[in-house]
């Protein structure tokens, strides 16, 4: 697979595109005022304590109070004692590890909320999924300091490879590097980049990172709550860290002061990877120059078309997100079971691009078309999976129903694509429907009815759009009518340009 990074700098933003063989695979943008803040650290402060749900509202200078669950809190007291060098008395036991927030107040033997936190209490935090909509960050004790091969978990007691390091031997050899590397109080993980690393170069990575941790429990002793103790780097700066390596056929800077920037970060850090970096100097601008203007409009569309003919219909909602697969224009050479099997199929590859480009999270239900044989079932749910390999959030499928239906999961860290694109529409509130002009004029006939049946007006008057009062002239002058006879008023239709089609006005006098 040949993979491609592509650059677009501006005053305002910064975009980066990902392709894998020439076709949009995910999208990054980055605000040049107003960056991102998942990744952040936070010398937060505790606003409230909520036993019931077992968490705390937390003031990390943002306009929201962030969201701590009690599972996301980092429960060594002499480590907390060393971070703020306030001797603050804290109660707690041998931190448990990551899990989903509790529903349920903690079981026996698991320290509370109450027992961890209290209010005014200032605690050093990062930011584990952005705002979102109404909620507020999502915020965890939890440190977490990627580097180029390593991501170290200075408040852990654990050592991980990447699983998608498959390699045994080599999964083998790089925990016995870190283990020996390990003071054994720290977590470390290595990444999938570090696969084929030296030792030097894995001992290199996990001492700056430790250099790192100290400079920020150092500027936390310094701060007040609530203050930012580190940003994470910026978008082309995390790009180099996370994905610019050797699989990547090029990257293309659109920028010449951004170039020459991304120049003296590789000259420094990747010397072998110098001529894999390009400077886009043609009229046209770089994103339509590779087609990304175009994929982006397609993304941000409900319908997505498959080569075959057969299309996805996606709806993201407060809850989930709907992913439909249907047949559409393809109907097959041989018989019904092949043609779905076939549109299933092409649309495993198509879902695990959507999901990443439009970048899907929570609870994903994917309505597959029905197939009737286990063997083509159990075929295109190995096949989704194999496809969601390359997607770098965290994911988890369950099996295919015999109704066609995937349930998964995806790591929400930030916002989608549509939601940071788009706004609701102000007249259809985000819903994509209208009310029928039909619907509208019957709204506004019993309303007309109802004033002269109990208010008996000499004169009603009826403002709305052009198109339903066109409507009410031509489909109800019959029961206009009548209504004025039986009644003894007269009613006026006025039509009103620049109205909407579903604003109206029924007034007296």
């Amino acid at each position: 697979m040949k993979r491609e990074i592509i650059v677009n700098s501006s005053m305002v933003e910064t975009r980066v595109a990902i392709l894998e063989d020439g076709q949009l695979a995910e999208l990054m943008i980055g605000d040049a005022r107003n960056e991102g803040f998942a990744g952040n650290i936070y010398k937060g402060r505790v606003q409230k304590i909520l036993p019931g749900m077992q968490a705390a509202f937390v003031d990390i200078g943002l306009s929201k109070d962030a969201f701590l669950f009690v599972r996301d809190i980092y429960e060594d007291l002499e480590d907390y004692e060393r971070i703020f060098a306030a001797g603050e008395d804290f109660e707690g036991e041998e931190r448990l590890p990551p899990a989903p927030p509790p529903k349920h107040p903690p079981r026996p033997g698991q320290p509370s909320i109450e027992e961890l936190l209290q209010e005014g209490q200032e605690v050093l935090v990062q930011v584990a999924r952005e705002p979102l909509g109404t909620k507020g960050a999502r915020i965890t004790s939890h440190i977490t300091l990627p580097g180029r091969y390593l991501v170290y978990m200075p408040t852990e007691q654990h050592i991980g490879i990447s699983r998608k390091i498959e390699d045994e031997k080599e999964r083998v050899r790089l925990r016995q590097t870190v283990q020996e590397l390990s003071t054994g109080t720290e977590g470390v993980i290595v990444r999938t980049a570090g696969m084929g690393k030296k030792r030097d170069e894995i001992a290199a990575d996990l001492e700056f990172l430790r250099s790192l941790w100290r400079q920020i429990r150092a500027r936390a002793e310094t701060v007040t709550a609530p203050a930012l103790v580190r940003q994470d780097l910026d978008l082309v700066f995390r790009i180099f860290r996370d994905l610019f390596t050797r699989e990547v056929a090029r990257l293309v800077v659109d920028s010449e002061a951004e170039y020459e920037r991304c120049l003296e970060f590789v000259e420094a850090l990747f010397p072998d990877l110098r001529s894999h970096l390009f400077l886009y100097t043609e009229e046209e601008s770089i994103f339509r120059s590779f087609g990304v203007e175009r994929e982006i409009e397609k993304a941000l569309r409900p319908k997505v078309w498959l080569k075959s003919g057969g299309y996805l219909v996606i709806e993201e909602t407060e809850a989930l997100v709907s992913i439909d697969v249907n047949t559409g224009r393809y109907v097959g050479k041989h018989d019904f079971e092949e043609t779905v099997f076939k549109t299933n199929l092409e649309a495993t590859r198509e879902i695990a691009r959507q999901v990443r480009l439009r970048d899907l999270g929570g609870i994903v239900i994917i309505d597959f078309i029905d197939m009737a044989r286990k063997d083509h079932r159990d075929r295109v749910l190995g096949e989704f999976k194999e496809h969601l390999k390359s997607d770098r959030s965290p994911t988890n499928v369950a099996l295919l129903s015999e109704l066609g239906l995937v349930e998964m999961t995806r790591k929400r860290v930030k916002q989608g694509l549509i939601r940071s694109l788009s706004v609701s529409c102000p007249t259809c509130g985000g819903t994509g429907l209208l009310r029928a002009i039909t619907s509208v004029a019957h709204q506004i006939l019993r309303e007309a009815e109802w004033r002269m049946v109990k208010r008996k007006p000499a004169h009603l008057n009826i403002r709305a759009h052009p198109d339903v009062i066109n409507w009410l002239r031509a489909e109800e002058g019959e029961a206009i009518e009548a209504l004025q006879q039986k009644h003894g008023g007269e009613i006026s239709l006025a039509p009103q340009e620049g109205w909407l089609a579903q604003k109206y006005q029924v007034s007296e006098g």
